[in-house]
């Protein structure tokens, strides 16, 4: 894999995907669309408004708009990256490119049928040594994410988070009953499992997901466990294992 960066905070960098994305032409973390597409078309239908969060320069958005997939917006917060996709893609009606930050989305309120997502929430997360212990900066970044995630929903619509992470770990993240919505998940791959989460706006969480909130409401108010863990060095690559 080509491009890594000295370490993995420049990750949250803007300057580092600007560089990135004027000498790599395409990349697809976690795989391509068709590897997670029979898991996709149970959620997200060929009429639906979609908006892709940290778009990059992945072929997702090509894909999916082959596949009959026509009315999708794409953000990114690389000017290089937006600016490169939506020439790479001028010849899609209805697919538009905007450079935004995932935590504070410029669109109206209830926008989307659908709000999909692929390793971008992962790449917030750059920093964290161990999902045990998420630090309080990102927890923010992250509510942040979520919370402009849920507003621009439509009532019934669906977040498709696509990530490596376990469920025991990102549901930690999700399982709020202030965003609104539930929490399915599947996963795919082969040797090395993914995971397709899916939040649909306006239904309850689950008991079990309503009782794991209240946990982690009680454990905030209370002293940490420590848990001892083998963590990585910051140079080694965070997201080098997430290829399929």
């Amino acid at each position: 894999m080509d491009y890594l960066p000295e370490n993995n905070s420049r990750y949250k960098d803007v300057a580092y995907w600007d560089e990135r994305y004027t000498m790599e032409q395409c990349y697809d973390w976690l795989g391509g669309f068709s590897k997670f597409q029979h898991i996709l078309e149970r959620f997200v239908k060929k009429e639906d408004s979609i908006l892709i969060l940290g778009c990059g320069n992945s072929s997702m958005s090509g894909d999916m708009y082959s596949a009959g997939y026509h009315t999708i917006a794409n953000i990114d917060y690389s000017s290089v990256c937006i600016r490169t996709m939506s020439a790479r893609y001028s010849h899609c009606p209805g697919m538009t490119w905007h450079q935004m930050d995932v935590r504070q989305l410029s669109f109206p309120d209830s926008s989307f049928d659908v709000i999909l997502e692929k390793a971008t929430l992962d790449a917030i997360m750059v920093n964290e040594k161990t999902p045990w212990e998420v630090s309080s900066q990102t927890a923010c970044s992250i509510h942040q994410a979520l919370t402009e995630i849920s507003r621009c929903l439509k009532p019934g619509g669906r977040f498709v988070s696509v990530t490596f992470a376990q469920p025991f770990f990102r549901k930690r993240l999700y399982a709020r009953t202030e965003y609104k919505w539930s929490i399915k998940h599947q996963s795919y791959g082969e040797g090395f499992e993914y995971f397709v989460y899916v939040m649909t706006k306006g239904e309850k969480l689950s008991p079990e997901d309503a009782a794991l909130e209240k946990k982690l409401l009680r454990d905030t108010e209370s002293p940490p466990t420590r848990i001892t863990t083998i963590t990585n060095d910051d140079k080694e690559d965070f997201l080098a294992n997430i290829d399929l």
